[in-house]
Parts: structure tokens; sequence; C-alpha cells
């Protein structure tokens, strides 16, 4: 018996039967435990575990759906495994409820009360009144000692000027942090699920800037968002930090995205 196993019937108190890998993203290792008692769950191995934890509970506390925290230990996180048999092009409407539910979540400041991270690429989330100034220091300026010197000038003086380009206070709402749709559960139509969370709390555009990066939003879906006057102006600034957490992580194929986006920023 493998040590997950072990470690699931020790938490969840009932003998593991079979366990597989499944597909789970990039940077976590994710598997299918079936229980004696026909239950199933899915195990996430990988450091960050309680917080990502904290993070769901958050989710689900708002009312937006999430999968129920079974159990949780340093590296491991055991959760409930929800029904999927779709993506989000499937589910714009029930996306569009999700959402409006998580981002009801509020908090008084801008960021997390830790910090996170993907893979070996830390999240800063120091929190901070100024939106404007969280942005900078912790969605761009953490970057510049790991890009080359001509991107980092770019990213820096668009960092400078954050304040002119971003509200100082928009509501501090519950954001998922990493909604693109692999991270979106659908089944039948309707979301059953966000998952791989990487929460904080700050403007609600940044979530529909990162669901841009790889699906197009029908009009309707953004009707139902009901976003502030001038966001598609600021949707290229929230672009960026998914893309450079992406340059560090896998590369230079996101370089020419990255510099399409401050060009169109003017920078």
């Amino acid at each position: 018996m493998s040590d997950l196993q072990q470690r699931a019937e020790q938490l969840l108190g009932a003998r593991v039967r079979a366990s597989r890998r499944v597909a789970g993203g990039d940077l976590s290792a994710v598997s299918l435990i079936e229980l004696d008692d026909g239950r199933q769950a899915i195990a996430k191995r990988g450091p960050g575990a309680p917080i990502e934890a904290d993070m769901l509970r958050a989710i689900a506390a708002t009312g937006a759906p999430a999968p129920h925290v079974l159990a949780v230990e340093d590296e491991l996180l055991l959760l409930e495994r929800l029904e999927a048999n779709g993506g989000p092009s499937g589910a714009w409407e029930s996306l569009a409820g999700a959402l409006a539910l998580l981002h009801a979540g509020r908090s008084e400041r801008y960021g997390w009360d830790f910090d996170y991270h993907f893979g070996r690429v830390p999240i800063p989330n120091a929190r901070n009144a100024d939106w404007a100034a969280f942005w900078a220091d912790n969605r761009l300026r953490c970057h510049l000692p790991h890009v080359d010197p001509a991107l980092a000038r770019r990213l820096g003086a668009l960092a400078d000027r954050c304040g002119t380009m971003l509200p100082r206070d928009p509501p501090a709402s519950l954001l998922h942090g990493d909604l693109w749709g692999g991270n979106i559960l659908v089944a039948n139509g309707r979301v059953t699920g966000l998952i791989d969370p990487a929460c904080y709390y700050g403007d609600r555009e940044v979530d529909a800037a990162m669901l841009t990066l790889f699906d197009h939003l029908p009009a309707h879906f953004v009707e139902r968002l009901a976003l502030l006057p001038g966001w598609q102006r600021r949707q290229p600034l929230y672009r960026l930090w998914p893309l450079l957490v992406h340059l560090r992580l896998f590369g230079g194929v996101y370089r020419t995205q990255i510099e399409a986006e401050l060009s169109l920023l003017g920078f």
C-alpha cells in the first residue's frame, strides 16, 4: 500500500480500495481515491495544502460552488469529488451566477493573510488599503528581479503608473485568483465547482481578465458581470500577472504576449 493510501485511510476512516493518478494541472500531483464504503475523493499532494483548504472554505462560505474539504495535512489535501463532464463554454450563465456569489465576499483590505505560490513562483499577498499599490508591488514589481533588464524596465515604468491607471479603492471582492477553464468544473451546463484557487481580495475585474487568457467571453456573460466603465482598458494590466507567472514557470513562449499587453498599455 502506498503512503498516499495509508494517509488517506487514517484521515478518512475507511479502507482505500484503489487509487490512480488523474489530470490535475501542471503544478501538483492529483489522484482519485476509491474507498470501500463507496465514497470517492480527490487527493492533492504538494506544499501549501492548508492554505488551499482555507481558500476553498472561503469560496464555499460565499455560496459559490467548491469541493468540500474532507481532510488536510501539511502537504496533502483530500477533497470531495465533484461531477464534471464539460467546460465553461457550455455554462456561461451558471458561471456568471457563481462569480456573483464569489465576488460578493468582501474584506476591508486587499490581499490575503498568507502568501501563496504557483509552483516555485511565490504569490505575495501582503495586505494593503490601496488597490493600485497592491497591484504594483505584489503583481508587477515582484517579478522584476526574475526577468531580463529590458522587460524589467518596461514593467517597472508601468508599475510606477498604476496609481493613474487603476482604481485605488474598488470593492475588495473575494477572487478565485486562477480562474481559467481548467479550474471550472462543469456538468450538464452547470458549474459544479471552482477548484485550484489562489484566492485573495481585490478588484473582481482580475478574474475576468484571467478568463480572457484562454477563452472568448460571450457578450451575454460580460453583461451579467456588470463590470465598471473602463474595464476593457484595465484588462491588459490585469492579464500581465498570470502571463508573468507563466513566463517564469514555462519559459519564453509567453514573452510575446507580455510585450503585446505592454504595448496596448503604452509601455
